[in-house]
């Protein structure tokens, strides 16, 4: 099967599974796994931070960082379409009593800061406290702005806010941006990364911040039931991951240019090609049949999420041939329907 569904979908390589079997490993709630050490040290270093901690998923990381930045009664600004918001069952206010105020997001994906500033609550025992602004990038696949990102920050120094970065993809935007890593995550006080999306490993995220933020985090990380003994075996695929992925992520988007086009040639689809700007790209069916669609890919060997936008992302387990594949199958659909 080819499966555009998401990137979180990649298998691990062979390197990664050679590199789990050999995997020198301990006992991770002591301290005592060498590869879950190594890999911490090693993106904390690569990231620009004092210290890293491995979670079990992106949630869990989110989950952390709000948790650790905020305390109970507390309350976080974000996006209206941010994943920690919309998409992480509620975790911050179900496990933290930590408020959300969402903002909605423009249409880059960035929240207008003034906005935030008017949701900033008043040092009133009747509101809630206003303590961190929470960002994501990518957001739905678009990258925000090195300018506005230190517009972001110097909002956040100017309020008091802490400000963390949802980064389950950051290394694609950092390679949509053609800068470094650290020119992004030099501007927040902590960032998520997830290891199991563009990066290819199968199982994991990081949190990365200062000592205290990470020393907070893996105190409630035992908390919430994510202290991992003999970790050092989904680590070693991690550290391959974060070491050799991004290198190919400009394969990705590439391949998404490649995809948008030739969507954009199907007169029964909507495309806007300039919205894509990483590995996820959207249509809108003008006919509706997105289910149809669906299922008629499936019977070709071919996975996709059905909804309006259709929604298709690339990643190192599809190639220029599989977006090929796809298209000509789409093509067959309408020209059936058509013809029927």
């Amino acid at each position: 099967m080819i499966d555009f569904r998401s990137d979180t979908v990649t298998k691990p390589t062979p390197e990664m599974r050679e590199a789990m079997a050999r995997a020198e490993v301990g006992d991770d709630v002591y301290g005592d796994d060498p590869t879950v050490n190594s890999l911490e040290a090693y993106a904390a270093d690569r990231l620009g931070f004092e210290a890293a901690l491995l979670t079990a998923s992106g949630t869990q990381a989110n989950l952390l960082a709000i948790m650790s930045h905020c305390g109970r009664g507390d309350e976080y600004l974000c996006g209206q379409a941010a994943h920690n918001y919309r998409y992480e069952g509620g975790g911050a206010a179900v496990l933290g009593s930590v408020q959300p105020q969402p903002i909605e997001n423009e249409p880059d994906g960035s929240i207008n800061l003034d906005k935030a500033r008017a949701a900033i609550k008043a040092d009133d025992f009747h509101f809630a406290m206003t303590r961190l602004l929470s960002l994501e990038n990518t957001i739905g696949g678009k990258v925000l702005s090195l300018d506005y990102q230190r517009q972001a920050r110097a909002f956040c120094d100017e309020h008091g806010l802490q400000l963390h970065l949802d980064g389950a993809r950051v290394f694609n935007a950092a390679v949509a941006c053609h800068c470094d890593i650290t020119e992004i995550t030099r501007h927040y006080h902590s960032v998520s990364v997830c290891l199991s999306k563009g990066l290819g490993a199968p199982v994991g995220s990081l949190l990365l911040g200062s000592e205290d933020v990470i020393q907070r985090a893996r105190r409630l990380r035992k908390m919430v039931g994510g202290g991992m003994r003999q970790a050092g075996i989904l680590a070693a695929a991690g550290k391959i991951a974060l070491g050799q992925g991004p290198r190919r992520l400009q394969e990705d988007h590439d391949n998404a240019q490649s995809l948008t086009a030739g969507l954009a040639e199907i007169r029964q689809l909507e495309v806007d090609p300039a919205s894509t700007q990483t590995n996820i790209v959207y249509a809108r069916c003008r006919v509706g049949q997105a289910t149809d669609l669906r299922d008629h890919l499936a019977e070709q060997g071919i996975l996709i999420t059905a909804g309006n936008p259709l929604r298709f992302v690339t990643h190192r387990d599809v190639n220029r041939q599989d977006v090929d594949r796809l298209l000509t199958a789409i093509r067959q659909f309408y020209q059936a329907k058509q013809a029927s």
